[in-house]
């Protein structure tokens, strides 16, 4: 194996390094302009209209309203507004999901399931992870005007899910549809004008922002027809009285240059991304026998590019794969970081057919700042440590 004196960081789908242009656009709003935005005397105001600003922009890029524009805490935060307002608001009594969906949804709704809110159904998915659209269509039939929580993107096997056929599905049947979109958000194009949703969300930290923001987009005229969803977070006046507490001023203003960057280079840097994870695929098929790929992770054109999905021969060393990456410099995931430390599994390998648990399952998520290098040095310590034991 090949010495390195830098670490290879291969975990971009848990977060990413902030730009230094990011924080280049930060700085003067944690020194100079250090105001609370709710007061209403120069130092408030300055930084009031530094905020309603990034707030343009968010919406300019995702083609919608500014009024539709609501920042939050974080991704979790934005899901369970749109999920647990929307029930409360409009008295929803039935909620579909996926059993691949992160946490932050799957867990909030079986927490709402168990506490007699909502009932709650699980779609069903094939062998490679994808949304089953005629059981979701016979479930939408039974329970006409259930809330649908459908991720875009998966953050751990790379499946996309077509919003546009989805949307219309849940519009068909009255149902609310909120998608998260985390992963996607600043590597993919949202057009909000023309999507059929009634929720999206933002983090940050995965489009080379700064942690601890992100935004919920809400549908100013749902298809429902049922108006306005009530706030999740209460205690202030704040985001037009949508969400209470002091705005996160720095980050907010962190999140709309993060987005703005992705949106001007995106093109670029998705092909420079496709780029390492088809070199990725190839190298491994070449060197690695009986190597595998989970979901459609391995799927150029139809995957979340940023993502793949390795399943790797059965042997002693499989339980220590992560580590074993690790003491070589190489950050990966067994699944998604949000658990880390936490012995568990990932619930969404286990919830596809024919996962053998004795194989290696690691994550990578590639990002703007990994070379070709990088991967090929990753791929040579993966053929060195499998020949190793072997």
């Amino acid at each position: 194996m090949a010495n390195r004196s830098e670490s290879v960081y291969l975990d971009n789908a848990a977060t990413t390094r902030l730009d230094p242009e990011v924080l280049e656009a930060m700085l003067p709003m944690m020194t100079e302009f250090f105001g609370n935005p709710s007061s209403i005397h120069a130092h408030g105001r300055k930084v009031r209209s530094a905020i309603e600003k990034a707030r343009k922009t968010v919406a300019t890029l995702l083609n919608t309203s500014p009024a539709e524009i609501f920042f939050t805490s974080g991704g979790t935060e934005a899901d369970n507004t749109a999920i647990c307002s929307s029930i409360e608001t409009f008295g929803l009594t039935h909620a579909i999901t996926s059993p691949l969906e992160h946490h932050a949804v799957l867990h909030t709704l079986e927490h709402l399931d168990k506490t007699g809110k909502v009932k709650l159904s699980l779609v069903e998915v094939d062998a490679k992870g994808r949304i089953d659209q005629e059981h979701l269509k016979a479930l939408l039939q039974a329970n006409p005007g259930s809330l649908v929580s459908l991720m875009h993107g998966n953050n751990e096997i790379g499946n996309l899910l077509d919003l546009e056929a989805t949307g219309h599905l849940c519009a068909e049947y009255k149902a609310i549809f909120h998608t998260d979109t985390v992963q996607t958000m600043g590597h993919f194009r949202h057009d909000l004008q023309k999507l059929p949703v009634d929720f999206i969300v933002g983090a940050a930290h995965k489009f080379h922002g700064p942690k601890g923001v992100g935004f919920l987009y809400v549908n100013a005229d749902p298809k429902s027809g049922r108006g306005k969803i009530q706030p999740f977070v209460h205690g202030g006046a704040q985001e037009r009285n949508m969400r209470g507490g002091t705005e996160n001023v720095y980050g907010i203003i962190g999140l709309a240059k993060a987005l703005e960057i992705a949106y001007r280079d995106m093109d670029a840097h998705h092909q420079h991304i496709l780029g390492l994870k088809k070199r990725m695929i190839e190298q491994l098929r070449e060197k690695l026998d009986d190597v595998r790929f989970n979901g459609d992770s391995d799927n150029l054109e139809g995957s979340l590019y940023t993502v793949l999905n390795v399943s790797l021969p059965s042997s002693d060393m499989s339980d220590m794969l992560l580590f074993n990456l690790d003491i070589a410099g190489i950050s990966a995931s067994g699944g998604s970081a949000c658990s880390s430390g936490s012995n568990v599994g990932s619930h969404v390998l286990a919830a596809l057919p024919g996962i053998d648990p004795d194989r290696g399952y690691v994550r990578f998520s590639f990002g703007k700042y990994n070379t070709p290098e990088e991967i090929d040095y990753t791929v040579d310590t993966l053929v060195g440590l499998y020949h190793k034991v072997g």
